[in-house]
């Protein structure tokens, strides 16, 4: 659901989002070789625990209360309750559920996967685009 600053807000609804991630290099070359199956490997472990998910924007300002207990998530967004298993949500430290902030936390959490595989190799740059529907998305990008 993305809010909107006014205090709007979508309906509840899914989505399928595709990813993608791309390497900045600065040389290509056989002493220059990353291992990609490292860089598949943490991909699928990102995308295995966003997978089948109600992601929810844990920092909005228009979330109103966000509690767990007894195995459920309650929240109140935007004037309306929400109860959800915990186990069906990710609660992201994010101000909204849209493909840029997505990007912007994917990124982070990637590169954090990443950091042994892409220490003192050519990678410079790292890019992970998320799409909600094909060619609707949002770029992140950050510098190694």
């Amino acid at each position: 659901m993305t809010v909107f600053p006014d205090g709007r807000k979508e309906r509840l609804h899914g989505h399928n989002y595709t990813v993608a991630v791309a390497l900045d290099l600065s040389a290509v070359g056989f002493e220059q070789l990353i291992d990609f199956g490292a860089i598949k490997r943490a991909i699928a472990a990102e995308c295995a625990e966003w997978r089948e998910r109600t992601l929810l924007a844990g920092a909005s300002p228009r979330m109103e209360r966000l509690e767990r207990r007894a195995g459920e998530v309650e929240i109140v967004l935007c004037g309306a309750r929400y109860v959800f298993p915990e186990a069906d949500v990710l609660v992201l430290p994010i101000d909204n559920t849209t493909t840029e902030a997505l990007a912007e936390i994917w990124i982070d959490r990637l590169r954090v996967r990443l950091a042994a595989t892409l220490d003192g190799s050519a990678a410079v740059g790292l890019e992970v685009r998320i799409e909600e529907s094909p060619g609707q998305g949002a770029i992140a990008y950050r510098a190694l």
